[in-house]
């Protein structure tokens, strides 16, 4: 029973925080000309902010784990190798093909991995997470670049690539977080206060946000895509990778971690990127949707299920 409420403690506070980001939609508080803003606001100021805090303030020993961040590399490529051979055998839409890719193989692993990690594990997770994040959305956007225009246009835009990785403001974070932290900067205590609470605000605002892009249109027609993705996502990369973890002797934090990468939804970011890169962004953001909303069930599932085992 401790288990279980440890878990329903853990994913209850995202789900409601979600159901207010979508309440504040239905009473007209946010709109399809705000929450692009907001979205872009929380990737682009606050998510950074906390990547650079929580690196900064975690132990350096602790955090760098090549064991762990190789895993987690290795994971994602594998999971995407396999997707560009089977996704065009079940789906012959090229613009299809490249969003349920995207949809499968990415998640939006910073927005749930704090919340999640730190629910079961306190401060102490945090900086796992933040340096996986470090290795693992650079991984995410260059290959969700790689599928999309693949898939939709027939090639790839090598310059396009590279100018995503080095403008990343999520990747530069980390990195200077990386820097101050082996070098010993200093920051002054009026600074690290203010940068402390402008962190918080990362992932409430980023769930409120997800919550706010909730639309349930179109979805008889694209349901076998979308039983393909949220199945994929949820419930498929989770059971095939966590006994793999686990029989690499992952546990505690770190297989928390790796847990919630593999279980998390799909970013919104995918939306925008299936938008700007002539993919189908109306699938992509149906299985945004989708994948958010049952990404409560089986991320309780989870973490019940390894408590239950004695794994975390």
């Amino acid at each position: 029973m401790e288990n279980f409420i440890l878990s329903l403690n853990v994913v209850l506070p995202l789900f409601l925080i979600m159901a207010v980001g979508y309440l504040l939609r239905r009473i007209g508080l946010l709109d399809d000309a705000v929450l692009p803003k907001l979205n872009s606001l929380v990737f682009k100021a606050f998510l950074p902010m906390m990547l650079f805090n929580n690196i900064y303030h975690s132990d350096l020993e602790s955090m760098m784990n090549p064991k762990l961040i190789l895993t987690a590399v290795v994971s994602i490529l594998v999971i995407f190798g396999v997707l560009c051979l089977v996704i065009p055998r079940i789906e012959k839409d090229g613009p299809r093909r490249g969003a349920m890719v995207q949809g499968i193989f990415r998640s939006n692993y910073i927005i749930f991995g704090v919340p999640i990690v730190s629910g079961v594990f306190g401060e102490q997770g945090l900086g796992v997470v933040s340096i996986l994040s470090a290795f693992a959305i650079p991984l995410f956007n260059v290959l969700s670049v790689v599928a999309l225009e693949i898939f939709s246009h027939g090639t790839v835009n090598k310059n396009r690539i590279v100018k995503g990785i080095v403008t990343n403001p999520l990747i530069i974070a980390s990195l200077l977080g990386v820097v101050f932290l082996l070098a010993g900067i200093p920051i002054p205590t009026p600074v690290e206060e203010a940068l402390a609470d402008m962190s918080a605000i990362a992932t409430p605002l980023g769930l409120v946000s997800l919550g706010g892009f909730f639309k349930f249109a179109d979805t008889k027609r694209y349901l076998k895509q979308l039983i393909i993705v949220v199945a994929g996502r949820l419930v498929v990369c989770p059971a095939i990778f966590l006994p793999v973890f686990v029989s690499m002797g992952f546990r505690g934090v770190d297989l928390m971690a790796l847990a919630t990468m593999m279980g998390a939804p799909i970013a919104v970011s995918s939306f925008i990127m299936a938008q700007q890169q002539g993919a189908d962004a109306d699938l992509a953001g149906q299985a945004v949707v989708y994948t958010a909303l049952f990404s409560i069930f089986t991320m309780f599932l989870i973490i019940f299920g390894l408590k239950q085992l004695a794994l975390i």
